[in-house]
């Protein structure tokens, strides 16, 4: 399965149609949706709400026709757990993206694909580094969006008086004992910094006995070390889907830290005028091209305007209170606000159940000045 990269959704953000652009995002988790007919009743439910809101557009009637033609036909739910759909009339855009990760159902039309659903993934499931060390045995692992990429092994065979319980009639064979350990500590550092350096990976993690845990973090390389983000409590010799759920779990708490200082930063800037929260102030921020980094609450969705002739976006219309110019209606304008601070090169980052970002608005943004 392709993995969707940031230059890629930069990419489709800047896709401007004459026509109105319909994005829709369907759930489709095995897990949740069994059966063929249980993801037509979500696609159905989602396209009826649609079908209402757009009543009369000729393209968004069209649009939804090849959405639901699409899901029916049947595609490989192998691996796919959710979809993102984008389709336009004029000019011809169709793209697919199947994603290994569950998405919020919903249709959204407005003049651009809706790419914050697409941006949330991203973010939330970085390149993972995975390392399991036993007393013989390392194992490396790296995941992307929740997807196995890379696996690799190495194993140092031991002397079968290893273990000195019970063999204290042979004399003290401690430092032989240490050795071996150390030398296998250094062969587990190693395996992470050779695939490191063939597949890359953003963040790192290992599971070894409590106390190799030290020994094992001085070997690695900087860039490791500068990667890792904790130890996992699981056995190196677990289930894939054991690994997997760790690692997801240690780089959800990654993210959420991560967004929590950004959002602790916005509110100290806010106070000092470098940044801007709630929506008027931050779409008036979009509009001057000021914003350095956009803070969104996941799953926010209000309408808005933007005005046809400058572009500016606004909580409130009819007329731009820049250009004076008629204001048109948009179905969700924090998706126009994501996608224009992705064409301005700006860093948006989504936040999860982040309850201070609530307070003040559940958007903001820190201010280039």
């Amino acid at each position: 399965m392709p993995v969707i990269t940031e230059d890629a959704i930069r990419e489709l953000a800047t896709f401007k149609g004459a026509a109105p652009v319909t994005s829709c995002y369907l759930d489709v988790d095995g897990r949740r949706l069994l059966r063929q007919q249980d993801i037509e009743h979500e696609l159905d439910t989602a396209l009826r709400g649609a079908r209402a809101r757009n009543d009369g557009s000729a393209p968004v009637r069209r649009d939804l026709e090849r959405i639901e033609r699409f899901v029916k036909d049947g595609f490989d739910r192998s691996r796919t757990r959710g979809l993102a759909m984008f389709s336009c009339s004029d000019p011809e855009l169709w793209h697919v993206v199947p994603l290994p990760v569950p998405v919020r159902t919903r249709v959204v039309v407005n003049s651009q694909p809706a790419v914050g659903e697409l941006k949330s993934v991203v973010e939330q499931y970085d390149r993972f580094g995975v390392l399991l060390v036993d007393k013989q045995r390392a194992r490396m692992f790296v995941f992307e969006l929740g997807e196995l990429v890379e696996h690799s092994e190495h194993v140092d065979e031991l002397p079968r008086d290893y273990d000195l319980r019970g063999h204290s009639e042979r004399g003290d064979r401690s430092s032989h004992v240490d050795a071996l350990a150390d030398q296998h500590a250094r062969n587990a550092a190693g395996l992470a910094w050779s695939v490191f350096q063939r597949v890359g990976f953003d963040r790192f993690t290992a599971a070894a006995p409590e106390e190799l845990v030290p020994h094992l973090r001085d070997l690695l390389h900087p860039y490791l070390r500068d990667r890792y983000c904790g130890r996992i409590s699981v056995s190196p010799t677990a289930s894939l889907d054991d690994i997997r759920h760790a690692a997801a779990d240690v780089e959800a708490r990654v993210e959420r830290d991560k967004e929590a200082e950004l959002v602790g930063r916005l509110r100290d800037a806010v106070g000092t005028g470098k940044g801007a929260s709630g929506l008027p102030d931050t779409l008036a921020a979009l509009s001057e091209h000021r914003v350095d980094t956009l803070l969104v609450s996941q799953g926010y969705a209000v309408d808005g305007w933007r005005c046809g002739s400058c572009k500016l976006l606004a909580a409130k219309g009819r007329a731009c209170s820049s250009c004076g110019a008629e204001m048109h209606a948009v179905s969700d304008v924090v998706e126009e606000a994501v996608e224009t601070a992705l064409m301005q090169s700006c860093r948006v980052e989504i936040c999860v159940d982040n309850a201070d970002l609530d307070v003040a608005g559940r958007i903001g943004a820190l201010l280039r000045y």
